[in-house]
């Protein structure tokens, strides 16, 4: 069964996507909940039209994700965590990160970020999703607070 996603769906497509699915899923999850509505003749020729009026718009949003992705590429940040001789008590979420980003002037939300679980002191990458087409690498290093 073909369906419209409205809202971006991990593992399925983003939003505006025409994809498909069992039409279980779609009848008993996907359009219930708000995240997709069947792909009729006349909802595709909406989405057609509501696409191309939208293109410029979304040209200019892809522009200033990849320009704050070269400003987080550039970036070079620096976490002081409690340790004892190299490991850390608690681990370095997404949330510290997004955090270390605002008190350069970049925010970001938190579930934009992807960072593995950090438990020891050192150079470390996440990558941010910015855009459907943009992610960025944030390099951090983890260093023991004083």
């Amino acid at each position: 069964m073909e369906v419209i996603l409205i809202k971006d769906m991990e593992n399925l497509g983003y939003a505006n996507d025409i994809v498909n699915v069992k039409p279980g899923y779609a009848n008993n999850y996907l359009i219930p909940q708000g995240f997709a509505k069947a792909a009729t003749a006349s909802a595709k020729k909406v989405l057609a039209e509501n696409l191309r009026q939208r293109a410029h718009k979304d040209a200019k949003i892809l522009a200033d994700a990849q320009a704050l992705a070269q400003t987080i590429g550039n970036l070079s940040l620096s976490l002081a965590v409690k340790a004892e001789e190299g490991k850390l008590f608690g681990t370095v979420t997404a949330a510290d990160l997004a955090e270390a980003l605002a008190a350069k002037g970049i925010e970001l939300d938190r579930k934009v970020i992807s960072v593995e679980a950090i438990k020891t002191v050192g150079e470390y990458e996440a990558t941010a999703r910015l855009h459907k087409e943009v992610k960025a690498t944030i390099k951090f290093s983890v260093a023991a607070a004083e």
